[in-house]
């Protein structure tokens, strides 16, 4: 089954009145490579998180963050009066002691100063913690649907391309037979050019033009790639992740096809090899993205 590398999920929470907010998405990568971006009470479980999304997903650069969303009614982070009294009562007495006004703007200098935000620290409890894995299953879970979606569409185009392949591959054929008869036709013609100027042992001549002639046979360059592309769609259809394996035929069905090419000897054979060439290399870009 083709999933794509590609997806993205979103799952929101509820918990004692804040609302806690995942977001999970996925590009294509060789491995599974992990980024974490946490609000700071969930900072401690970052390994823990690392565990649960590799756990859930299978290769992919993973993007991954989980915060809390705030409802302007609560916040942490206190002004702390103490100290801006403290900031203000010196920097009268500097105005005073220098004759230098004092500031017009004073909230704005105030509460740009160290010290005078404060945030208040809480602990994460075990209920919150259980209430967030919730909440990054469903992101996952997202995740994970968009990737099957997204790859029933790979799994069309690819099964529209490995069949153009095929068709092309048929249409070989009659252009083979035809192929053939012309480089003897052209032989016989030159032999006769040079026959009354030199001689030369017919029955030899005979035997290089029969190797001549299996040199540029095809038959089993046609069989070995209508295989890989049987095999192509086989393991496309049979097995779980066979983005790295599909990868490997795609290389295969590739050698059959320049070796397909470099024995045509025939312009339409070749045109016919140019067009399996851009079907392929079709097929190698969207390889990239599957699971």
């Amino acid at each position: 089954m083709v999933q794509s590398m590609t997806g993205f999920g979103k799952a929101t929470g509820e918990y004692n009145g804040k609302k806690i907010v995942v977001e999970i998405k996925s590009l294509n990568s060789k491995q599974l490579d992990i980024s974490t971006r946490l609000a700071g009470l969930y900072r401690d479980k970052d390994i823990e998180i690392r565990n649960e999304i590799s756990q859930g997903l299978e290769r992919g650069k993973i993007d991954f963050s989980l915060y809390i969303e705030n409802s302007g009614k609560e916040t942490n982070t206190q002004i702390n009066q103490s100290v801006i009294e403290a900031y203000h009562n010196q920097i009268q007495a500097i105005s005073v002691n220098t004759g230098i006004d004092v500031p017009a703007n004073w909230f704005e200098i105030l509460l740009r100063l160290p010290e005078v935000m404060k945030t208040e620290t809480t602990e994460l409890d075990e209920n919150e913690w259980i209430k967030v894995k919730e909440i990054m299953a469903n992101a996952i879970g997202q995740l994970k649907d968009f990737r099957i979606q997204e790859g029933k569409s790979l799994e069309q185009v690819f099964k529209n391309k490995i069949a153009h392949i095929a068709d092309l591959l048929k249409k070989i054929s009659p252009f083979e037979a035809e192929r053939v008869e012309k480089i003897k036709a052209k032989l016989e013609e030159n032999l006769q050019n040079i026959s009354e100027k030199f001689d030369y042992d017919k029955n030899r001549l005979e035997q290089e033009l029969i190797y001549y002639i299996e040199k540029l046979d095809v038959n089993e360059e046609k069989t070995r790639l209508k295989t890989h592309l049987d095999y192509f769609i086989q393991t496309m259809e049979n097995e779980h992740a066979p983005g790295k394996k599909l990868g490997f035929i795609t290389q295969e069905i590739g050698r059959e096809i320049n070796t397909l090419g470099s024995k045509s000897n025939h312009s339409e054979m070749q045109k016919i090899v140019v067009l399996m060439k851009d079907d392929l290399e079709q097929i190698k870009e969207q390889i990239l993205n599957v699971l």
